[in-house]
């Protein structure tokens, strides 16, 4: 992201308006993580990037171990141990002492990061296959293939009592197939490529395309409930908090869509791209008072549910990628393409703590009790945790 954003608020009405972030504030999708456990990308079928869990309050580093390729990977986290996979399709397993305990060779390229359910690991890989990977077994349990790559992390919900992947392919698709068999459910035909991952509430998955349009789908039919075209197209995924998601556009901006059994029944811009914007790329983090979010390509911006007002604006030591910050209670985690890790408070945007790993990071953070795992591009994992007296 290039550019600094100019931030304009949009009212159609004070009432309105009032009406839209008063509402926006009654709640939030939290992390699933357990604690030891961050087995989806974003921590939460929402995609929220919100968790309960709290950040190491004087964080050290306690080890690092560093992989044999680069990766677009994010590191998702089951039973303590960290998962990502590498451009050259191979699927890493680190425990918490920093050990290697789990590999595993798709042998194709792979760019999306992995999500883990009951101990399977599905994976979408650039050769347009799904792949769930029994971690017990270390075998494939099957594959389920599209006609296009796949390079968003997949995700989980119920359908009809039993559990099923959702995620978007290169062919235009969004599928849903079941988690145990691979069988397909159903799906539903997009006007172009979908990039982002899809992000889950109930029976409902909401997504944007390369099309422009961010839709709503009832993945129990396939079938759209309510979509909107918005200004530019959608490279990421959309952030759900209570019956409130939240998008961004490629030209830099941000909406509050309200939803209520699959509709839309309101939207606003809440932010406006400025001239001068460059791509917006990441996935906001939501918080039951505020959204953060990159802004420009050196900014963390945070913005009220409220009234939507900005909060505050922090300057960040580096360039922005594809990172997306995350949200521990009253703490934000923020990655830099630079490599500078920091904690700002949730509330202030004080810097409380900052780390500068050395390599580029496009990867979100995992957090899981006492630890997060920060991972960079060319693959080396660090892990943070409470220093021990």
């Amino acid at each position: 992201m290039r550019g600094i954003y100019n931030l304009q608020f949009v009212i159609y009405s004070l009432c309105a308006c009032a009406c839209l972030f008063l509402a926006c504030s009654g709640g939030t999708d939290r992390s699933v993580s357990g604690n030891r456990d961050w087995k989806l990308f974003r921590g939460n079928a929402a995609l929220s990037g919100y968790t309960d869990t709290d950040l190491p309050r004087k964080p050290v580093l306690l080890w690092t171990y560093r992989g044999e390729a680069m990766t677009s990977s994010s590191p998702v986290i089951d039973n303590g141990t960290t998962y990502w996979s590498d451009k050259r399709g191979r699927i890493r397993g680190i425990d918490m002492a920093g050990q290697p305990v789990f590999l595993y060779d798709l042998q194709t390229a792979v760019e999306a990061t992995p999500m883990i359910s009951d101990s399977t690991l599905y994976i979408g890989r650039i050769d347009g296959f799904l792949t769930a990977l029994s971690l017990a077994k270390r075998d494939t349990l099957w594959n389920f293939e599209t006609m296009g790559q796949i390079s968003a992390s997949p995700n989980v919900m119920n359908f009809a009592g039993r559990k099923a992947i959702v995620f978007g392919s290169y062919d235009n698709y969004l599928y849903c197939v079941d988690a145990e068999t691979g069988r397909e459910l159903n799906r539903f035909e997009s006007g172009y490529y979908l990039n982002g991952a899809a992000a889950v509430r109930k029976e409902y998955a909401a997504y944007g395309g390369c099309d422009a349009y961010v839709r709503i789908i009832d993945c129990r039919t396939g079938l759209p409930t309510d979509s909107l075209l918005l200004d530019a197209y959608v490279p990421a995924s959309p952030a759900i908090a209570g019956d409130y998601c939240y998008v961004g556009d490629y030209s830099g901006n941000i909406y509050a869509l309200l939803l209520e059994e699959g509709k839309i029944v309101r939207h606003e811009k809440i932010v406006s791209a400025a001239a001068d914007n460059g791509s917006f790329v990441s996935v906001p983090a939501v918080s039951r008072e505020a959204i953060y979010f990159f802004s420009g390509n050196r900014h963390l911006s945070a913005v009220s549910r409220k009234d939507g007002k900005l909060l505050w604006k922090y300057l960040l030591k580096g360039n922005v990628k594809e990172s997306a910050p995350v949200v521990c209670r009253d703490k934000v985690i923020v990655c830099t393409g630079s490599g500078i890790v920091s904690i700002l408070n949730a509330d202030s945007g004080e810097l409380l703590w900052e780390y500068d790993t050395g390599e580029q990071i496009i990867a979100s953070p995992a957090i899981i009790k006492d630890h997060f795992m920060i991972l960079t591009a060319k693959g080396r994992l660090f892990c943070f945790g409470e220093k021990a007296d």
